[in-house]
């Protein structure tokens, strides 16, 4: 009975510990439409025609331009501009989850081990104790981390050449496993 309750609260632990899905969405490919993704305050990098990127909070976002301000504000047009990234936080929950799951978990695995501390009625009290300590913690790790660049606009390739492409799966058989890469351009 003992080893049925180590082997469910290790489960819940990692199962809280597990990674989200999550899935990406693509850039936009028209300058009008950077108003989806982009508003005024936004810290972005912009990557010009001629490949030199430019950091800089959006000062004025139009259907055409891009103004971003700094010593001297920067105005750049569509054809002037091949990429946008922009920096995104994610939520701190995540973090506070986790940590909350750890240390309550692990506390709970401990009291489940312990015969003596099952029957002491402490094990609800501790958990709720070092999960909220494990919270704490997730959350100050969680907003030492950085978001993620994420690329907000890319421009259209130029007519008649085709976009490159770069694939990557698994291959996984009875007899190999591996990783399959294919480059297309």
């Amino acid at each position: 009975m003992k080893t049925g309750w180590i082997v469910a609260a290790l489960v819940a632990a990692l199962s809280l510990a597990a990674p989200a899905p999550c899935a990406a969405q693509e850039p936009v490919r028209d300058f009008s439409q950077l108003n989806t993704r982009l508003r005024p305050g936004d810290t972005i990098w912009v990557t010009d025609a001629q490949g030199r990127e430019v950091k800089g909070r959006i000062l004025s976002l139009s259907t055409d331009a891009l103004t971003l301000e700094g010593g001297r504000p920067r105005s750049f047009g569509a054809p002037d501009v091949s990429a946008i990234q922009v920096r995104r936080n994610d939520s701190l929950a995540n973090g506070a989850l986790i940590g909350l799951g750890v240390g309550s978990g692990l506390t709970l695995v401990a009291c489940l081990a312990d015969t003596e501390a099952r029957e002491a009625g402490w094990c609800v009290a501790a958990a709720a104790v070092y999960g909220g300590i494990g919270a704490g913690i997730g959350v100050g790790i969680d907003a030492l981390i950085p978001g993620k660049k994420i690329l907000a606009y890319r421009a259209p390739a130029p007519s008649g050449a085709p976009p490159a492409r770069l694939s990557i799966a698994p291959v996984v058989t009875p007899r190999a496993k591996g990783v399959a890469v294919s480059f297309a351009f």
